[in-house]
């Protein structure tokens, strides 16, 4: 089936109806549905994505309890976590790993109407490559041009968060602890750096989950226009 729902959301985005008409005459059949509000049902779509799904992110245990998007211990870290249990640390190791979920969960908050806005520079040839590609290509497209945007945007947030919830406090102590014994590589990892990516990613696969069940699941789809919407896709 063709990723139609990230085509249909790029139409909010054209400012012109010339480029609307182009479309029509192009993929005769999609946008040509009547009175169907077809952007309407999508902005929709991606709301309920985002109210439904990252807002739970942004709960305490949002990434922390949440297996899908839980923030793991980047590589280097987990040899700190070993060491830090091993001489009775197992606690402040917690604290650790909890304090990461919690950067992302406070960061959220306030970053997530960066993704929404990440969709509105498809040109009409990315909304038309998007629905001739693949089931992922709407996913791919968006991870490979808005990435570096986001990051540049998201960073200094989740820096803010880590003071915010004290989690800089908590691995300033651990790194601290760890280097002190003897024998071990000295660390001092980019938790920033680490942290957005992360927090990226989990976004990304929440919006995910409602825009799936929304296409797949008829009782995903809340309101009349999402009803009538997603028929058409239905009919591909």
């Amino acid at each position: 089936m063709k990723n139609i729902f990230l085509l249909l959301l790029v139409g909010t985005t054209f400012s012109s109806c010339a480029e609307m008409q182009q479309i029509g005459n192009q993929l005769p059949g999609i946008l040509n549905q009547g009175n169907v509000d077809i952007a309407g049902g999508l902005k929709e779509a991606l709301n309920n994505g985002i109210n439904k799904q990252v807002s739970k992110l942004t709960a305490t245990d949002g990434f922390y309890k949440n297996e899908m998007v839980k923030i793991l211990l980047p590589e280097e870290l987990q040899k700190v976590d070993k060491a830090l249990r091993k001489i009775g640390l197992s606690s402040l190791a917690d604290d650790g790993l909890r304090a990461i979920n919690r950067t992302a969960e406070d960061a959220v908050k306030t970053a997530t109407p960066i993704f929404v806005d990440a969709v509105k520079g498809m040109s009409f040839t990315d909304a038309k490559n998007i629905l001739m590609g693949n089931e992922s290509a709407a996913t791919t497209y968006l991870q490979g041009s808005t990435s570096t945007a986001l990051y540049s945007k998201f960073s200094p947030v989740i820096k803010n968060s880590f003071a915010k919830v004290g989690a800089d406090k908590i691995w300033a102590t651990i790194i601290t602890k760890y280097n002190a014994i003897p024998l071990v590589k000295k660390v001092n990892p980019d938790l920033t750096d680490y942290t957005t990516n992360k927090a990226m990613e989990g976004v990304f696969k929440m919006i995910s989950v409602e825009e799936k069940s929304i296409r797949t699941d008829v009782k995903s789809r809340t309101s009349s226009l999402l009803q009538q919407v997603f028929a058409i896709q239905d009919k591909k």
